[in-house]
Formats: structure tokens, sequence, C-alpha cells
């Protein structure tokens, strides 16, 4: 019983809600990047609000089900197919051996999770069956997944239909505006400064990943060049010498020594 990978998808890693007391020995929380749509997607299946998914942050990504099962798929909007057949997504589908599961081109958005009912049947570390590349930890083998990869899961009942109200399916849009709250380095950028952040755009740019944002605008200059190196929470603004804003994301180094605006 188990779900197929069948070719060589650019990103996709088994996550949870992540690591978390470990922070202390340099192992980052990890976890899904989109915890709404996470969350949504273990509702759409009646599964435990901590059982692994795959998160898919990449085109054409090709599965075959090789036992019938129940799936669910939320986040970005996606094509979604079942042998070749288009569906819509945030909603469960039952799948019978056999089955061919496709994600083709995202149009909106970053991240896609797909579930299976009751959770792959994988081994956790650290507390936690996420995967972290850059620690080699969780998931399968510590790593993106590669074709040819089998992911097993129990046998289950069979689901009634499940989907999520049209109201409440989040839109992916270009743009979004942020709240931020000033941390305790705030004094350290002037009041010039402070009001180029908050008053002008920034676009993230190519350099990205699970770990952070970097961004692209006005830099943002600081009166220090650094601090002493201290823990690092899920959404910092880091500010770095060349003055382009820095947020820490999923996978973020657990310390640093870069002053942060807020988060």
């Amino acid at each position: 019983m188990s779900l197929e990978l069948l070719n060589n998808p650019f990103f996709v890693t088994i996550q949870d809600r992540g690591r978390f007391s470990y922070s202390h020995l340099g192992v980052s929380n990890s976890g899904v990047m989109d915890e709404y749509a996470y969350f949504i997607v273990n509702k759409l299946l009646k599964n435990s609000l901590d059982t692994n998914v795959l998160e898919i942050g990449c085109s054409n990504v090709i599965l075959k089900v090789n036992k019938n099962t129940t799936i669910a798929i939320t986040g970005a909007q996606c094509e979604f197919f079942i042998n070749d057949e288009l569906k819509p997504i945030w909603q469960n589908y039952t799948l019978k051996k056999g089955d061919i599961v496709k994600i083709g081109k995202i149009l909106s958005g970053n991240w896609i999770y797909l579930a299976v009912k009751d959770g792959f049947n994988l081994t956790k570390e650290l507390g936690s069956f996420s995967t972290t590349i850059k620690e080699n930890i969780g998931g399968l083998d510590g790593n993106r997944l590669k074709i040819g990869d089998v992911l097993p899961f129990k046998k289950s009942k069979k689901l009634n239909k499940t989907f999520l109200k049209k109201e409440l399916i989040p839109k992916y849009e270009d743009e979004l505006i942020l709240r931020v709250v000033l941390s305790c380095q705030y004094k350290d950028f002037s009041k010039k400064q402070l009001e180029k952040f908050f008053l002008n755009s920034y676009m993230v740019t190519n350099d990205f990943n699970r770990m952070a944002y970097k961004l692209q605008g006005d830099p943002i200059r600081c009166s220090i060049d650094g601090i002493v190196s201290e823990g690092i929470s899920f959404g910092s603004i880091q500010i770095p010498k060349d003055g382009k804003p820095i947020i820490l994301l999923k996978e973020r180094q657990t310390i640093g020594g870069y002053p942060k605006l807020g988060f």
C-alpha cells in the first residue's frame, strides 16, 4: 500500500507541523510553509492535525497509487489531474489502485499540500516527520523526493466526499500587506529608516527557499553592523549589511547576528 513517485520533481518533501524543542542543539524547526493549507488538508481526511503530508513547491509532479485510498489536496492554485482528468483542489478524492495523480502548472501561490488518509507510514526523527535538507533529517532519507521513491500508507476506510467552502479558500495574490511587530533592536534604526521600510513596497527576489525570503527594494540602514548572535523566531526580519531585508522562515538557522527590525 503506497504512493509512488513516477518522475523527478524539482522540490517535493515530507512535512508536518515541525520539529520543536531542539533549537538549543542547532536543529531547525522546519515544518510546513503554509499552515492553513496544511491543517485543512488533514481536516478534509479527518486526520490528526500533526499528520505528515507532501509539501510540493514545483510544477510537474506525477504519482501512482498502488492501493485504494483517499487523498486530499490544498494550497496553491494549480492544475490537478486524476487519470488525466482535471479536478478542483481543496477537497478529497477516493482513489483506486493504479490511479495516476499529476500536479501540472502552479497558477498562483507557491506551496501545494497532498495528504493521504492517516498519513504516510514513516519514522519520526527528533519528534517529527519534517524534512530538513540542510541537516539531512526527517522525511525520506532527509532529502527531497526523487523518481522511484515509495511512500507506504496504512489501509483505511472509504471517506465521504468533503470539500472546503469557496469563501474559505485563500487567494494567493501577488501583492500582500503584512503586519509587523517591531523587535528589540528597532531603536538602532533611525525614524527615517523605519518610515522608509513601512512606506515602501518590497519584492521577493529569486534568492529564496524554505529558509528565508530576501527582499528587493530601498535598502534599510542600521546604526550597528551586527549584534551578539541570539535566537531567531519564525518571521524575523533581519537587516544585513547590504540593507536588503531577509524574512526568516521554517528552515531558518537557530541563531543569527544581523540586527532585526521586526517580526
